[in-house]
């Protein structure tokens, strides 16, 4: 008999030869219970969540992952997007890995994105941390080339691109896509 894992991770691979784009794939209504595994490389702290249950948001949970998401230099919490949080589930169900996502920045006060924007050319003023639709995340035992790929093909909105700084950008917004030496 076929797990759901398994099942999910083919129909996405029928589905992208097929007529229904990848955002239209996971829109579809399939019961699954949604887990992330998460690692802050600033913080040290670890979390592993199931956000998604019979069928719905898990509102506990997702206050979890607000928390661990916070702005690590001010301490501020934010109601993450929970299209976001779909989005990093549905790369780690086409990568199959039980690896956590090493989370670089999540949401960022007006105060960390302005200090941030005096260090660097890269960070935008209306950025989507800001709104908490935006992560910067690398997955190891992924090549980040291929993680920006993989973002690319779901459509799901932005997707920025920074090898030399190790990370990949994707937020929530309109589809769009860069690169950052």
């Amino acid at each position: 008999m076929i797990d759901r894992r398994a099942f999910l991770k083919k129909s996405i691979w029928l589905g992208a030869g097929l007529t229904l784009s990848p955002a239209e794939l996971f829109a579809l209504k399939i019961p699954v219970d949604k887990t992330l595994k998460l690692y802050n490389i600033h913080t040290g702290e670890h979390l592993k969540v199931t956000y998604w249950a019979k069928d719905q948001y898990v509102l506990g949970e997702l206050e979890r992952v607000n928390y661990f998401l916070r702005d690590f230099r001010t301490g501020e919490i934010q109601m993450m997007d929970v299209k976001l949080l779909d989005l990093l589930y549905a790369i780690q169900l086409i990568r199959d890995t039980n690896r956590p996502f090493q989370v670089i920045s999540g949401y960022r006060s007006p105060k960390t994105n302005e200090m941030l924007r005096k260090k660097s050319e890269g960070v935008a003023k209306n950025s989507f941390h800001l709104k908490a639709r935006a992560i910067d995340i690398n997955l190891p035992g992924t090549e980040l080339k291929d993680l920006r790929k993989l973002a690319m093909f779901l459509r799901r909105g932005g997707v920025g691109y920074y090898p030399r700084s190790g990370f990949m950008h994707i937020d929530t917004g309109p589809i769009r896509y860069w690169a950052r030496g």
